[in-house]
């Protein structure tokens, strides 16, 4: 399949995908079509406010399954369906990314070269702020190459008990 069909196809199934997932609170964050052998690869990633369980992912899958045998836009080659959470392996690009990631810890690379890392403290349609190692840092999105949440193991959160104090 040539990449500008696969392209299109891809473009056909998010498109189909869009409403029924919305009715349910859920936004389609990626379609992608991979070959894999004589099959292909469906994966639909889904995400929502508050984050995505493991019922969205199964109520998710039903509703994926029923618009794809309602229509053919798979056609005849047989295909495996995965539907996942947006994961945080993926970059921030819309304003609803950075959203849900408040208080997470991001890297930034700026569109001007160079990279900030911080917390993100508020964001709204225009751009973001930053906690910089106690500095604020306003970002607008048009600044921004790429963005992506930093894992953090052990993080020290402002609501954790002191444990240790028994030991």
């Amino acid at each position: 399949m040539s990449s500008a069909r696969q392209d299109a196809t891809r473009d056909r199934i998010e498109d189909a995908l869009v409403g029924p997932l919305a009715d349910q609170g859920l936004d389609v964050e990626a379609v992608e079509v991979t070959p894999a052998g004589k099959r292909r690869v469906l994966r639909v990633a889904v995400d929502k406010d508050g984050g995505v369980t493991l019922d969205d992912v199964a109520d998710a899958t039903r509703a994926v399954s029923e618009v794809l045998d309602a229509s053919d836009v798979m056609g005849e080659m047989p295909y495996t369906l995965e539907v996942t959470s947006r994961g945080v392996d993926r970059p921030l690009t819309l304003p609803r990314h950075w959203r849900r990631n408040a208080d997470r810890l991001v890297k930034v690379t700026l569109v001007e070269g160079g990279t900030v890392t911080g917390r993100i403290t508020s964001s709204d349609d225009a751009g973001a702020t930053l906690d910089v190692d106690g500095s604020t840092r306003e970002l607008s999105y048009a600044d921004v190459a790429k963005a992506l949440v930093q894992i953090e193991f052990n993080r020290k959160s402002d609501k954790s008990s002191d444990k240790d104090e028994d030991a």
